[in-house]
């Protein structure tokens, strides 16, 4: 028996320490850790000794006896890794790395941003003797995209949340959530109370297509609509026109394939889940019946992972397609395009909700008067145009659409919602300077300059997984303690970081006492929690802790 890795994992490399042969890989310090989509189980050298599972934080480690028939492809995928990547040369050993000495008493770093980037961060500095941490989040709530980003049926993936809840329990660590630089705190204010700041603030917008009647209703951003499906605070009172029987999603990344998967699940599935309950009471009534997500680029090309499309293809319940499959590329191109190939040949089951991919076709224009009717898209390259499953994928041919330069065959796709999901983007971070066209803050290494660093997005641009931010902190950290070791650092003339807050910022307290009332009404409900959705709503919770006490303000 061998034990296999199920998804996208973390990367966290807990279950490559734990193993006692050194069958998982890539490994720390290999080629390709933390920008693989997942790590992957050797069979030829697994021993079967489950520690690897006992390891895992989000228990994606399975025997392949345990395999459900959705899961049995990942036992080829890590098998078929090693023969692309034998690492030969590997021997068993600890793959702990040698803890480097720096003269850290006293350190003290400001950490903006409470999601992934920002966490590996603290959680990177907090394995150094007497330094102290502090998180700011201008939400309530930590976790950033794992919270608010992961799709609610991806409750596995969301389990991450373990090793932030211990990164939050070690000594030095503190909370300011509530709290907005900017506007409660400033940069300045953060330079002078640490020895360091390091920015973990993400992509906060999206990309936009630039295409006419992207602004009408019912044409809206796929990270919009990912937020309030989370019951993120910002978005919790929105509100999609889910009237029609169809939704077209622009982008084929893993947000793409989050939406459509939300947009056709089974409503009493979801409500298992940590769903947001306002989208949950929107997507009961929903009448959409098929989303048709759009990619501009062939099947081999596409930008989801492969582990994404696995999960989707085993669906149940909801038919996924594949139309217009282009004529050049062969269905055993890739892994990724035999899984596609095997879904073009699927036969739709009539009555089922569908989700339909389509290849090389961009959008021209949204078409609509006072709210959004439909697309113009051209389908571009062999094999590219549309083929119809029923009466939801008929199409009609439009002709050139205004100004737009066209080469293919322009068609209408009747759509009442419009979702782009073409990407993240960062925004100018006040007092530091930023690359517009990469929309990243410039950096060595993480430094910006002595003193203020960047990690996750906002240094290397939205890519990557979760785990992807491991290895982006350590190296911003590496970055902050060479300064520190030069003398770089410019020693605090605050009072540290307990002076640094407002009267509604919310401590770690605050935090585990909005954690304690979404799960105890999970409990009630038989779900993982049941999200507070409201500011005002969360800042109640958090005003509950026992024994809390504001925060000093300023």
């Amino acid at each position: 028996m061998t034990y296999v890795v199920t998804r996208s994992c973390c990367a966290d490399a807990s279950c490559v320490l734990a193993c006692p042969v050194n069958c998982i890989h890539p490994a720390p310090g290999e080629p390709g850790f933390g920008r693989t989509e997942m790590l992957y189980v050797d069979p030829r050298t697994c021993v079967d000794c489950g520690a690897c599972t006992t390891a895992c934080p989000v228990d994606a480690l399975k025997p392949h006896t345990a395999l459900t028939e959705a899961e049995s492809p990942f036992l080829e995928l890590n098998r078929a890794y090693y023969d692309a990547h034998p690492h030969e040369d590997r021997t068993p050993m600890a793959l702990v790395p040698a803890q480097r000495r720096a003269p850290t008493a006293g350190l003290r770093v400001a950490v903006v941003g409470a999601g992934p980037a920002g966490l590996f961060a603290a959680d990177e500095l907090l394995r150094y003797p007497g330094v102290t941490v502090t998180v700011h989040d201008r939400l309530p709530t930590p976790y950033g995209l794992a919270r608010a980003g992961v799709a609610p049926d991806h409750q596995d993936t969301k389990r991450v949340a373990r090793l932030f809840r211990a990164v939050e329990s070690q000594p030095g660590f503190s909370y300011r959530l509530n709290t907005e630089i900017g506007r409660d705190l400033h940069h300045e204010d953060l330079v002078r109370d640490h020895h360091a700041v390091i920015y973990a603030v993400g992509a906060a917008t999206d990309r936009r297509l630039g295409l006419p009647g992207e602004d009408l209703p019912g044409s809206a951003s796929a990270t919009d609509f990912v937020a309030w499906y989370n019951g993120h605070p910002d978005h919790s009172a929105a509100s999609y026109p889910l009237d029609g029987e169809r939704a077209v999603v622009i982008g084929n990344g893993n947000v793409a394939l989050d939406v459509a998967r939300v947009l056709t699940a089974d409503p009493d599935a979801l409500a298992r889940t940590d769903v947001s309950d306002r989208a949950l009471a929107a997507l009961r009534a929903s009448r959409v019946r098929e989303v048709v997500v759009l990619g501009r680029r062939g099947p081999a090309e596409a930008a989801f992972t492969l582990p994404e499309l696995l999960a989707l293809a085993a669906l149940d319940g909801v038919d996924v397609l594949v139309r217009g499959w282009p004529a050049d590329v062969p269905p055993d191109a890739t892994p990724k395009t035999a899984v596609l190939a095997e879904l073009a040949a699927r036969t739709p089951v009539p009555g089922r909700r569908r989700i339909v991919l389509r290849f090389r076709t961009r959008p021209i224009r949204i078409l609509g008067d006072d709210r959004v009717t439909g697309l113009a898209v051209e389908t571009t390259g062999a094999g590219g145009s549309a083929e119809t499953t029923g009466p939801m994928e008929s199409v009609e041919t439009a002709g050139a659409v205004e100004s737009v330069e066209t080469t293919g065959t322009v068609e209408t796709v009747e759509a009442s919602l419009v979702l782009r999901a073409i990407g993240y983007r960062a925004r100018p971070v006040p007092g530091l300077p930023f690359d517009g066209t990469t929309g990243t803050v410039p950096h060595e290494r993480g430094r910006v300059r002595p003193g203020v660093y960047v990690a996750g997005w906002i240094k290397r641009g939205p890519q990557g997984f979760i785990g992807t931010n491991k290895s982006c902190a350590q190296e911003t950290v590496s970055a902050l303690l060479d300064d520190l070791e030069a003398g770089l650092l410019t020693a605090p003339t605050g009072g540290g970081p307990a002076s640094g807050g407002h009267p509604e910022a919310v401590g770690l307290d605050g935090w585990r006492a909005i954690d304690e009332s979404e799960r105890t009404a999970g409990r009630r409900q038989g779900r993982p929690r049941v999200k507070l959705v409201d500011r005002e709503e969360l800042l109640a919770a958090a005003r509950s802790a026992p024994g809390r006490q504001p925060l000093p303000s300023r």
